[in-house]
């Protein structure tokens, strides 16, 4: 019997909604915490103590507008870890660019391929992993102008792409949007809508990545 899927999500929340279309008999999922810290410890853990097939980070998320409006399903071509470096007078400085290492890690081609053909409507782009999520025009237009492929922003997908990179397996990130980044606004969240869209995305998992 091949090893089972392992999708990993930030709350119990999006694991319920994965759960309610994935296939149970070979997808497993388990919330692992809020956090790219959180998510590479968690996700470390489970592939320590179990073997799978690939690692897929997925949950809601927030959109880029005019790139991945409310409701969408956004593939991750790549996650980023758009807030490690530093900050210095002439703008923020990406690791890269301190010689410390690389801020992005891109997804299985093979899965990022099944998924694509699985999901014809869903969007492809990078996806931002951030500690503190954007909440004003400002970071919005910041992040919008350095990440021109990014889509979307969560706070997992790197952690979680670091622990599969470790372990050598396979990993993708897949977001549903609730609402676009930028001012917070929690009246314009359309959180059941991306909850559901989540479940019908999990439904094409194990036929996709199986």
């Amino acid at each position: 019997m091949p090893y089972p899927l392992l999708v990993v999500t930030a709350v119990a929340a999006e694991a319920d909604a994965v759960r309610a279309g994935a296939d149970p008999g070979h997808v497993v999922v388990e919330p692992i915490g809020v956090g790219p810290a959180a998510a590479a410890a968690g996700t470390a853990r489970l592939l320590a103590t179990g073997r799978y097939r690939a690692v897929i980070s997925a949950g809601i998320a927030g959109g880029f507008p005019g790139r991945a409006p409310v409701g969408a399903t956004v593939l991750g071509v790549r996650s980023i870890a758009a807030d490690l470096g530093a900050e210095s007078p002439g703008g923020f400085l990406a690791i890269e660019e301190l010689g410390f290492g690389s801020s992005l890690l891109a997804a299985d081609p093979l899965l990022l391929k099944g998924l694509t053909a699985a999901l014809p409507d869903a969007i492809s782009g990078d996806v931002l992993t951030l500690a503190t999520v954007t909440g004003t025009a400002t970071t919005a237009d910041a992040l919008s102008e350095r990440f021109p492929r990014a889509m979307a922003e969560a706070m997992e997908g790197f952690g979680v792409a670091t622990a599969a990179a470790g372990a050598n397996v396979p990993f993708i990130e897949l977001r549903t949007i609730s609402n676009p980044i930028g001012p917070r606004d929690r009246a314009a969240w359309r959180l059941k809508e991306a909850f559901a869209a989540l479940s019908t995305a999990s439904g094409a998992l194990w036929t996709a990545c199986g």
